[in-house]
């Protein structure tokens, strides 16, 4: 019996931020509030962050490694000189390969050091070496951080360019009762969001997005589908979520892992489950991204039962053409949708884009290394009414970051 649809409705905190095919260096200084650095990490890698930390081996007295090795899936660096660790993880190639880096806590050493150039350690010299965003948050006793050295060293950083997260008030762990706290992981992860997720330029909007493959019946057993795995569905509605919209994400069959909340994340089986889902939504979305790959075809023929025969032929057809029923009746609100081919890649996608009546479309060979099915990367051309512009192999993330981009100007 075909799947029954589901909806899965759940409000998005608007402090909630993914950070989905982001990497980032936590740096952990000693001193007590550094626990606090686990809940960090579990946050961002619960966001989609690749976390990679560097602790001072003073901090290593407070908090093990293997806690933050565990949380992160990645190993913690604490020796300069530690060559137990592969080669192309050393303090210049991880400063080049983070998108921001996050010193939480940072104690007053670790703040005099970064001000006046002094890197002789691994969490020094990789921060000295990164031209990424650095957020520090410090944490120590309220007469150290308003000391004038500490007041002096911060101001030198952030004069810099360097983010600050203030301290919180509180009781601190010398029995001490003022500023000097860590603030509120919650708080550092929204403060690092706005720091990587500067654009808010789809605020107000609301996207649908489709993700994924559908599949038909033939008997309970097997189904007829096709290798869209809804990475690239699921990375538009990512970057429209970062960017400030309220997304309507309408997934198939072939689930990628979901590492956010949307303002309704609808899962579906068959093409005609994500027709009903889509016009259903239609009312409510400004733009619209068909990035799904709904099956063509279903079976007519009704098997309740496992087919056991040596030869067998099915009576096919044609599915609900979602993108057509969408262009009918969008009116002034944007489709885009997309067109995955093996030839003709520029003629097809231009017929398509003018047959669905959508105003932008997304073409990609799939023949292409790196452009197919269940690929991180792709290799698109964008097509509208006014122009063809092809783009070289870049990350899904960064597709979706174009065609928004393009969205925007239409």
């Amino acid at each position: 019996m075909p799947a029954m649809l589901s909806l899965l409705t759940s409000k998005v905190s608007l402090s909630m931020q993914n950070f989905f095919g982001k990497t980032v260096a936590l740096g952990v200084t000693g001193g007590i509030a550094a626990y606090k650095a686990c809940e960090i990490v579990s946050l961002l890698k619960k966001q989609g962050a690749d976390i990679h930390v560097v602790m001072t081996k003073n901090a290593c007295e407070f908090v093990a490694p293997l806690s933050f090795e565990t949380l992160s899936n990645n190993r913690v660096i604490v020796d300069t000189f530690d060559r137990n660790f592969e080669r192309e993880v050393g303090h210049i190639s991880l400063a080049k390969k983070i998108d921001a880096f996050l010193i939480a806590p940072a104690s007053a050493n670790f703040i005099g050091k970064a001000a006046n150039g002094i890197a002789d350690d691994f969490l020094t010299t990789t921060v000295m070496a990164c031209a990424k965003p650095i957020v520090i948050a410090p944490a120590m006793n309220t007469q150290m951080l308003l000391s004038d050295a500490t007041q002096d060293n911060i101001k030198k950083l952030k004069n810099r360019g360097v983010h600050f997260i203030e301290s919180a008030k509180g009781l601190l762990a010398c029995g001490d009762s003022g500023k000097g706290r860590l603030a509120n992981p919650n708080d550092i992860v929204d403060f690092l969001a706005k720091i990587l997720f500067p654009k808010n330029d789809l605020n107000g909007k609301t996207v649908l997005v489709t993700a994924g493959a559908t599949r038909e019946n033939i008997d309970p057993v097997r189904y007829i589908t096709n290798h869209s795995s809804g990475k690239m569905g699921l990375a538009i509605a990512i970057v429209a979520k970062n960017r400030g919209a309220k997304v309507i994400l309408v997934h198939g069959s072939k689930p990628s892992k979901i590492t956010t909340n949307f303002e309704k994340f609808i899962s579906v089986t068959s093409t005609d489950q994500m027709f009903k889902a889509v016009m259903d939504n239609l009312e409510a979305a400004d733009i619209i991204i068909k990035a799904a790959a709904p099956s063509d075809y279903k079976v007519m023929q009704d098997f309740n039962q496992k087919i056991k025969v040596h030869e067998l032929s099915l009576n096919l057809c044609k599915n609900v053409d979602i993108a057509s029923e969408v262009g009918k009746k969008k009116g002034n609100k944007k489709l885009v949708v997309f067109a995955a081919e093996t030839e003709n890649l520029i003629k097809n996608a231009t017929k398509k884009l003018n047959d669905k009546k959508a105003d932008l479309i997304v073409a990609n060979d799939i023949t292409q290394d790196g452009a197919g099915f269940n690929s991180d990367t792709n290799i698109v051309t964008l097509i509208s009414k006014t122009k063809t512009v092809p783009y070289p192999k870049m990350s899904k993330i960064q597709v979706a970051e174009i065609i928004l981009d393009e969205v925007l100007k239409l």
